[in-house]
């Protein structure tokens, strides 16, 4: 019985403690789903913070690219044209490079480079001096022709010269022995020119000056002669009393003979204005005679006025004498009269 009576009362406490422990699991599920809910809760604000956060930077970084691939087509598109206007100058430069080498295929002749070294000496003496300044095509008294005259105080002759079939040998020239041969050459065709322009168009009696210009139309030809292996040319050219110019150098010459013709106008200027002066001189002398002379007769005049005014008072003078006798003549005929007038009455 006792041992019956213990186990019912380890079957009752089993139970009660089941049931116990059923209350307290429920309990326990019942806080577990409240901290867990709680818990969902706060996750899913944080993951909606998150979200949120997330998404605005999302958008910042889409505008952000937005701007940035704008920004590349603007600057693809600037390319795009930059590469198109490169493109029409790298054709417009193959044209141009295409057209010097016709022009250059044209100049080969020595007849049309010197034909085309006049055309650029006649253009830049038109650009730089007045029409009666300058003559071209000017002819000797030899029948000898010089390109162009500058007409300053005498004549400054200039002919235009291009040298370049042995300068172009010259610079394309690839070894030392070349080269020489090809300055040599160039050297004898630059000596000739100087030597025809000594000969023919240096010419004192017909009113030039003792010296005349080269005109090379290329600088780098003159720059060869003048500071090249070949600088003795220029020596030579100034003995010679010939003097090689470039379009640079002819332009800055043409300078200070246009400030020369300036000069030389107010010169003349300044002549007419001194002989007008002495005209006005002489005008002024004769005018003065005349004043001087006008002045004597009014001297004169004022004079006899004077003369002719004592005269008048003389006269007018024995006008009233000769009215007061009068007056005195007759008074004295009424008195003698009036007793017979006295009688009568």
């Amino acid at each position: 019985m006792l041992a019956i009576a213990i186990l019912l009362l380890v079957l009752a406490g089993g139970a009660a403690l089941a049931v116990w422990l059923t209350r307290a699991l429920q309990v326990f599920k019942a806080d577990s789903d409240a901290a867990l809910a709680a818990r969902n809760a706060e996750v899913g604000r944080q993951l909606e913070g998150i979200t949120a956060t997330m998404d605005r930077r999302l958008g910042e970084l889409d505008t952000k690219v937005d701007r940035r691939m704008e920004h590349a087509s603007t600057q693809t598109n600037a390319i795009h044209k930059q590469l198109g206007d490169v493109g029409r100058a790298t054709t417009l430069l193959a044209e141009h490079a295409k057209e010097l080498g016709q022009l250059q295929q044209v100049l080969r002749p020595p007849k049309a480079r010197g034909g085309f070294g006049e055309l650029l000496l006649g253009n830049l003496l038109r650009d730089r001096l007045p029409p009666e300044a300058y003559s071209l095509q000017y002819g000797f008294k030899s029948g000898e022709r010089v390109d162009a005259v500058i007409r300053v105080d005498r004549l400054a002759p200039i002919d235009a010269k291009f040298p370049l079939d042995n300068f172009e040998r010259l610079v394309d020239a690839q070894e030392s022995s070349e080269r020489e041969l090809h300055e040599k050459a160039f050297a004898r065709d630059v000596k000739g020119h100087v030597d025809a322009i000594s000969s023919k168009y240096i010419r004192p009696d017909e009113g030039t000056y003792d010296f005349a210009f080269m005109y090379l139309p290329s600088e780098a030809i003159y720059y060869e002669l003048v500071c090249g292996k070949t600088g003795a040319l220029l020596s030579y050219a100034h003995e010679k009393r010939v003097l090689p110019v470039s379009p640079t150098t002819l332009t800055a010459y043409l300078q200070v003979v246009l400030l020369g013709l300036k000069g030389l106008q107010i010169e003349q200027h300044a002549h007419e204005v001194m002989a007008y002066c002495a005209q006005l001189q002489k005008d002024f002398g004769r005018f003065k005679e005349d004043f001087d002379l006008v002045g004597t007769h009014l001297g004169r005049a004022n004079s006899s006025f004077g003369k002719a005014e004592k005269r008048l008072d003389k006269f007018e003078l024995k006008l009233d004498q000769a009215a007061d006798s009068h007056e005195l003549e007759s008074a004295g005929d009424v008195v003698a009269e009036l007793p017979r007038a006295a009688d009568a009455a």
